[in-house]
């Protein structure tokens, strides 16, 4: 499938990230590492930092891949959740520790109660639903009221002059990346097809707000090029 054809439509993207992240799962920390200049470990304590995690909270890692997040949580005393749509992903994460419950979930559907879960993190994760209001919508059906969210992505810069630097290194960094390790330069040339299409952090925010959060709040990182969202589920 074309990059093209996979953002023709919400349909053609969840199958085009399914049979991306399928293919990707056994690499994934390591690429992670590389597209973020070594800078993802220290990113995700930032994260696990903001998220003020309490003792006995329920909390959710959402497109959890591998559990950085998930693990981090945990052993801050949270209750933890981690859900991801790809199943290999869950099964490299439980070599690596049994810290959280793993469940295979997609985020346009969440198998999860309403007001499950005090507590809602994800890495790298809105950029990639096919449907953002869907999945906020969702990410808000299952936090109780007054419950956090957290979510690290990429950005996508205002400025048009380093909006386009930006995306055309992670095109040919990208492409050096999926033809070393796939054979295939179209693998890792999703992240900046993606960045395009999102409506970047701002817009990320704006849409938190409509869909009822409140205290939304964008944390620059890498000179705005990443960025954390902090909000509250509205409501006591």
């Amino acid at each position: 499938m074309t990059l093209d054809a996979a953002f023709a439509s919400p349909e053609s993207k969840r199958r085009h990230v399914r049979q991306l992240f399928a293919t990707i799962a056994d690499r994934y920390d390591l690429i992670t590492k590389v597209l973020s200049y070594g800078q993802d470990a220290a990113w995700k304590a930032k994260l696990v930092a903001l998220a003020d995690v309490r003792t006995g909270d329920r909390a959710l890692d959402l497109a959890a891949g591998t559990c950085d997040i998930a693990f981090a949580i945990a052993s801050r005393g949270a209750v933890v959740v981690a859900s991801d749509i790809t199943h290999r992903m869950l099964q490299l994460a439980s070599a690596k520790s049994t810290a959280a419950s793993l469940v295979t979930g997609d985020m346009g559907s969440l198998p999860f109660r309403s007001c499950s879960f005090d507590l809602v993190t994800t890495g790298y994760g809105l950029r990639n639903v096919p449907e953002l209001t869907t999945a906020i919508d969702e990410i808000a059906r299952v936090l109780r009221p007054g419950g956090r969210l957290l979510s690290l992505d990429f950005n996508r810069p205002e400025n048009a002059i380093v909006r386009a630097a930006y995306l055309g290194y992670l095109f040919v960094a990208g492409s050096l990346l999926g033809w070393i390790l796939h054979r295939d330069p179209d693998t890792y040339r999703y992240i900046p097809a993606s960045i395009k299409r999102y409506p970047g952090a701002r817009g990320v925010a704006d849409r938190l707000a409509a869909r009822g959060f409140d205290h939304v709040t964008v944390i620059p990182l890498l000179f705005g090029l990443m960025a954390i969202h902090v909000a509250r589920r509205s409501g006591r």
